[in-house]
């Protein structure tokens, strides 16, 4: 028997909930479905994604909406349609929590299900179902998702740790993975907040040979060099650094959102038939840069958006036997609002994680 309780959280109403405007109160899940779970919040990561949509700065955010894309829990009710969970199990939900799952789906029957754009698909928050109905996220005591997305949390990584996993992780781990990063590579790590630090992370998690972090001062250097890095570059403090290092990597995952990025830069410390791919979405365009950036040396450029169910699994799995650990900033889920804030002013070090107390969350 399912247990009695009501959705509450931290709802948005308008842009200034960005700056620790959102209010605890009810809100309307969407209905439950035989292909539903519903996950009682233990922890929710603060994602930049969150902010981006709290303040309206992607699109017209559909107030009121409940924020957080970095769920785990326990499952507290489970459709009957859903086989490979119970109640009782810790689960996981990343930025995706909808698909459509069909047959004559490209995406979905070829397990590229995060990039489904079919009727019903979903993001975890802030989505308008064909019924009309809402998804909502994880700043809340409660979330429903499809049960396909419902990710089991391997017992060797804590609810704290995996949920930044759950979309900043796999963001930073899906280009890495995709695009050959291991032994015999030179990876470069562009922007040292919770994806960069991610990135930075799993490269080395995953075998390269050199992990390069790049800022734009050395005020995270150390840091880095912790995480596992081999070099750093600081690009504010070497006017010389695109030529000193060009040509010294393999491939470059950028993480940052600033439209002011320098990339035709980046693109030079790329070697012959380099990767530069793109994860972090800027507010507006990414500068203009001269075709012969990526003729010259047969350059290749591209994006990454998250991953699939698969893909996600084969990181926690991953992170657990190497015993990698996210550097994390476990707060309580009652001061969500100061979270914000603080994040929005850069002082994570690296991902804030909401820590839902009366849901069994441990600080």
């Amino acid at each position: 028997m399912a247990e009695n309780y009501d959705f509450v959280g931290w709802v948005a109403h308008d842009p200034s909930s960005a700056d620790g405007k959102m209010k605890w109160e009810k809100f309307e899940p969407k209905p439950f479905e035989e292909d539903d779970v519903d996950i009682k919040v233990e922890s929710c990561g603060i994602c930049g994604s969150d902010l981006h949509v709290l303040r309206s700065g992607w699109f017209p955010t559909p107030y009121p909406l409940v924020v957080g894309h970095e769920v785990v829990g326990k499952a507290v009710r489970v459709g009957k349609n859903v086989k490979h969970v119970k109640v009782g199990d810790r689960i996981g939900v990343g930025a995706q929590s909808r698909s459509c799952l069909k047959a004559d789906c490209f995406e979905c029957s070829n397990g590229y299900e995060h990039h489904c754009q079919q009727p019903g698909h979903a993001d975890t928050f802030g989505s308008i179902l064909p019924d009309g109905s809402k998804t909502n996220g994880g700043y809340a005591d409660y979330c429903r998702i499809q049960g396909h997305w419902a990710i089991h949390i391997p017992e060797a990584i804590s609810s704290n740790e995996a949920a930044p996993m759950l979309c900043g992780g796999i963001t930073s781990y899906s280009p890495l993975r995709n695009n050959g990063c291991g032994p015999g590579k030179k990876v470069g790590i562009v922007g040292i907040g919770g994806l960069g630090h991610f990135g930075v992370l799993f490269a080395k998690m995953l075998g390269a040979d050199e992990v390069v972090g790049i800022s734009r001062t050395s005020a995270k250097k150390e840091d880095v060099m912790k995480m596992g890095a081999t070099g750093f570059i600081a690009t504010d403090e070497d006017k010389d650094w695109a030529t000193k290092h060009a040509k010294s990597l393999d491939l470059i995952v950028s993480t940052v959102s600033s439209p002011n990025m320098p990339i035709a830069e980046y693109l030079q410390l790329l070697r012959f038939r380099g990767v530069f791919i793109q994860v972090g979405a800027p507010e507006d365009k990414i500068p203009a840069f001269n075709a012969f950036a990526l003729i010259g040396s047969e350059i290749k450029i591209g994006g990454s958006q998250t991953g699939s169910v698969a893909d996600i699994k084969e990181m926690l799995d991953l992170v657990a036997k190497h015993k990698t650990k996210a550097w994390i900033n476990p707060t309580p889920m009652t001061e969500a609002n100061k979270a914000i804030v603080d994040m929005t002013n850069g002082m994570a070090r690296y991902r804030y994680v909401l820590v839902n107390e009366k849901n069994g969350g441990k600080l």
